[in-house]
């Protein structure tokens, strides 16, 4: 099938990395393994992160402009004519203007992969933006969720007739797996770099450095870190990422001193070789829908301690691949952090099931085929 493909909250085609534009990037590629061609039909962004009127009557209008370009490119031949469009991310901040215009257009089925509405935001500074999500989530005749979180609220939205589906968040697991089975050779190499003795716990967090929420999570990490006692084994905070808000973050954790490794931002197999080389991942997910960064550390054979979202809880089964604290208990997390500190053999048990559970719960061919079957049912049923 071809596939029209857009994701109005970041483009699969961004500079910048994000979780966003990974699983945009990851779905195509679930998309693609299935035998499916994907067309990236627009690049138009339609985040609004602040509640402006004007910048969401702005966007509005340029969706509009970029719908009839889109249009008049598949009617000359220059686009292929597609049998599916397919969104990925529709929200009030980010809503998706195209997908419902150029599926009647073009007579095809809309589908919508992770879909949220937030009830609250009908009225105040993203009512236009939440109006056109609406919108969308109610025209569209397949929503996939990837957070079961958000299944209550969108399914009062739907159309009569339209099908919602869950689907477990996936990566390319079995990259990671055999970036891990390098794991020692991997971690004398990360030791001569940047210093790093061998013989103490490594915990790795990966996460860009933003105001807001991610900030808020790092914060934590470095409050959680100062309350172990010194009583410990020795260990050593791996550091990956950068951004606008990196002072911030350092100045966090600089009462920990040479205990702190930053790494700064890595992206694929340089990003694969250190989670090979860790011992523990840590992040506490302050208002994460999901955080994709702990199936990369579960495909790695990482244990990881996480702070509690629905999505987070998704991912990671708490005792079994990870522990995971009560968001925003900060002694919870360092208790949690302890115990696997102190516990390699724990480490060992729970970093195998966690590789064990991503590669057969999370991995890109079982989501290809999912994909590939809900597309299909779609289609066959008549939809569009």
């Amino acid at each position: 099938m071809r596939v029209a493909f857009y994701a109005p909250m970041k483009s699969p085609h961004a500079a910048t990395p994000s979780g966003d534009r990974e699983i945009a990037r990851r779905l195509i590629a679930a998309l693609e393994n299935a035998g499916h061609l994907v067309d990236v039909a627009s690049e138009l962004r339609s985040f609004d992160g602040t509640g402006d009127d004007a910048r969401q009557r702005a966007i509005a209008t340029d969706a509009a402009a970029d719908a009839d370009r889109y249009l008049l490119a598949v009617e000359a031949g220059a686009r292929p004519m597609p049998d599916v469009w397919f969104t990925y991310h529709c929200y009030h901040k980010a809503p998706d203007h195209l997908g419902p215009r150029l599926g009647a257009a073009l007579g095809v089925p809309y589908v919508i992969a992770e879909a949220s509405v937030a009830p609250r935001r009908a009225s105040g500074r993203w009512a236009q933006g939440y109006a056109a999500a609406h919108q969308a989530i109610a025209c569209a005749d397949l929503i996939i969720g990837l957070n079961p979180r958000d299944e209550p609220g969108v399914r009062a939205v739907m159309k009569p007739g339209a099908n919602y589906e869950h689907m477990p968040p996936f990566i390319d697991a079995a990259s990671f797996g055999r970036t891990a089975d390098q794991r020692e050779a991997l971690r004398r190499q990360l030791s001569a770099e940047v210093g790093l003795p061998c013989d103490v716990a490594w915990i790795l967090s990966v996460a860009m450095m933003r105001p807001g929420d991610k900030v808020a999570s790092y914060k934590k990490l470095a409050e959680a870190l100062r309350q172990l006692s010194d009583d410990l084994p020795p260990w050593r905070l791996l550091v990956v990422g950068d951004g606008d808000a990196k002072a911030e973050v350092v100045d966090a954790f600089a009462p920990l001193g040479d205990q702190v490794c930053w790494l700064g931002a890595r992206n694929g197999g340089a990003l694969a070789e250190i989670y090979a080389a860790a011992d523990i991942f840590a992040w506490p997910a302050v208002n994460e829908a999901l955080g994709m960064v702990f199936l990369e550390a579960g495909a790695s054979g990482l244990p990881v301690v996480a702070g509690y979202t629905d999505g987070v809880a998704s991912i990671v089964r708490d005792g079994e691949t990870g522990l995971i604290a009560p968001m925003g208990d900060v002694s919870a997390f360092a208790e949690a952090l302890a115990e696997l500190i102190i516990s390699p053999a724990m480490r060992g048990r729970l970093g195998a099931e966690a590789s064990r559970h991503v590669r057969a719960q999370h991995n890109v061919a079982a989501a290809a085929g999912r994909l590939d079957g809900l597309l299909r049912d779609l289609k066959r049923g008549g939809r569009g």
